[in-house]
């Protein structure tokens, strides 16, 4: 592991839904090239792409689906940017989808301050978004929060102390999360570089490699397969 990962490893009790969904109403969702099933699933439009996750829910007798860092997907085809003449396609999930009804309220894993934060409109991209900045034992990193609602941009400053379990935002739907059935997408950072309210949270095979070293597994934070 790398130290950021130890560190990572060592927090209990992070969260970035309000603990009174308790771990057991969480299921596991894979969403990759692999599953047979996606293969006559609609997922082209939010619509479809919700009842999908709110059935899968319902079979599990769960309250939030989550999965999908290191994954490969079919799901941005439909958005050109993931892909254009001059690029690699971006296919590659860097992060961890939390799969929940809009209108959850997001909350911090850790404690932190604003980074930054910015409206990423457009089909596929993240919309409302939020980036934390912490340290924890001289060490240095950043969390992103996208798709969530607009009114969670709303007076915020980058600065802004906020401490663990405080909440951050709220889950947007459809309408502003790049139409997406609702769901967050958070990603560890170790170096953000010169980003700022935006960081790719897809990558392409060639890049894979180091956006993993850069993006750590979330799931060493949530611990939700423990």
């Amino acid at each position: 592991m790398t130290l950021l990962e130890n560190i990572l490893h060592t927090i209990e009790d992070a969260s970035v839904i309000p603990t009174e969904v308790s771990l057991d109403k969480y299921t596991p969702l894979n969403l990759s090239v692999s599953n047979e099933e996606l293969k006559t699933a609609s997922l082209n439009n939010a619509i479809d792409f919700e009842l999908f996750i709110e059935n899968k829910l319902a079979e599990n007798n769960a309250k939030v689906a989550y999965g999908g860092y290191n994954e490969e997907r079919n799901l941005y085809k439909r958005s050109t940017i993931f892909k254009d003449d001059a690029t690699e396609e971006r296919n590659m999930h860097i992060g961890l989808d939390l799969w929940i009804k809009a209108g959850t309220e997001i909350i911090c894993p850790v404690d932190g301050t604003i980074h930054s934060f910015n409206d990423n409109a457009g089909l596929g991209n993240y919309g409302p978004t939020i980036i934390m900045k912490h340290e924890l034992n001289k060490e240095i990193f950043y969390t992103l929060y996208g798709h969530l609602s607009k009114a969670s941009l709303e007076g915020l400053t980058i600065g802004a102390t906020y401490k663990k379990g405080q909440q951050l935002g709220i889950l947007g739907d459809a309408a502003v999360n790049g139409d997406y059935a609702p769901h967050l997408h958070f990603q560890i950072i170790s170096d953000i570089q010169k980003y700022s309210g935006d960081y790719p949270g897809v990558c392409s095979k060639k890049e894979l490699a180091y956006y993993l070293e850069n993006c750590p597994d979330p799931n060493i934070l949530l611990k939700l397969n423990a």
